[in-house]
């Protein structure tokens, strides 16, 4: 229903556009035919009262000069609007790419944010309805321990990935409007990848997490970034790619920097798109038929993040499926 509608209007918008530039373009044409055809005037009216005035007189001299005059006048009238209307021209045809990669941008930010905006009611609906249901189940009904335990952790898990989910939120919004200040302090990068890691594998009981985390990886940073870096690229991982394929994450120390891989073994990410993921909103597939929920801000600010870090992050394909995401933190 989206993808149509943002066909439809971009459709229009590029034929308004088209028109719209077609329309200049044959004002500009038409100006430079009617000023030459002015210039042509001039010139043969001239031509004849020199030789109007050759025939009263007889004096070529006098003749052959204006003529020559006439001609010389009428040769630089035909250079200078040719050249103006080359530069016109020119200025047109630059100046409308520059408006038409706008709007399709513009109206291509609307369609993502139009669906940022449906992921993120349907992922705070989700986690709402679920809490809200399994309170209401342990107010009416008396439970036996086990299954109100159960009700409970499954509440916990839900408000857990609500607040993941604000968290996201808030913080690109902080760190593009340069809000955010970073609590930068030296901290032991081995020992929060390992709690992070941990705390995956106690959420995620049913997934195989397999790490090689290298002790004493110290960097500078704020911690909770740092956190919330390594969270999305697990959260990815755990996303796209099957409950019986394992997550690897390996952290070690390499000339000078200390670098993070999270590898998956899922559906991977086509070479056209690998630069695409890191933007705002963007997500893989289409939108109608994609099947994994999701906002668009997640690999959006761990780019970010890593900015802030100076580090680098880059997407590699696994072998033999998969994705690899790399996190290049200078020391």
């Amino acid at each position: 229903m989206i993808d149509s509608k943002y066909k439809r209007r971009l459709i229009k918008a590029t034929v308004v556009f088209w028109l719209l530039l077609l329309y200049i373009v044959a004002a500009l044409i038409w100006w430079y035919i009617s000023l030459e055809a002015q210039n042509k005037q001039i010139y043969n009216i001239r031509l004849s009262q020199a030789t109007l005035e050759y025939k009263l007189s007889k004096n070529t001299a006098a003749f052959e000069t204006e003529r020559h005059q006439a001609t010389d006048s009428y040769l630089r009238g035909r250079v200078k609007y040719t050249g103006e209307g080359a530069v016109f021209l020119g200025l047109i045809l630059i100046g409308a790419f520059f408006v038409y990669r706008s709007i399709r941008k513009q109206i291509r930010m609307q369609l993502q944010q139009q669906n940022f905006m449906m992921a993120v009611t349907h992922e705070l609906k989700t986690p709402i309805a679920v809490a809200k249901l399994n309170l209401e189940t342990l107010l009416k009904y008396e439970l036996e321990a086990e299954k109100q335990h159960k009700l409970m952790n499954t509440t916990l898990d839900e408000t857990k990935r609500l607040d993941f989910l604000t968290n996201n939120i808030l913080v690109s919004s902080q760190l593009e409007n340069e809000k955010k200040r970073l609590n930068r302090e030296e901290l032991d990068f081995s020992s929060l990848v390992q709690d992070r890691v941990s705390a995956f594998r106690s959420r995620y009981s049913a997934r195989i997490f397999e790490e090689v985390i290298e002790p004493d990886a110290d960097i500078s940073g704020d911690p909770l970034l740092l956190q919330l870096l390594i969270n999305n690229l697990l959260e990815n991982a755990v996303k796209y790619s099957d409950k019986e394929n394992p997550i690897s994450i390996t952290l070690a120390k390499k000339h000078g920097a200390v670098i993070m891989k999270v590898a998956d073994q899922g559906i991977g990410i086509p070479e056209n798109e690998k630069k695409m993921i890191f933007k705002k909103f963007y997500r893989i597939g289409n939108e109608p038929t994609r099947k994994k929920q999701g906002t668009g801000l997640g690999l959006y600010i761990c780019a970010l993040i890593a900015a802030e870090h100076r580090a680098n992050i880059i997407v590699k394909a696994n072998k033999p499926k998969g994705s690899i995401f790399e996190v290049n933190f200078k020391v």
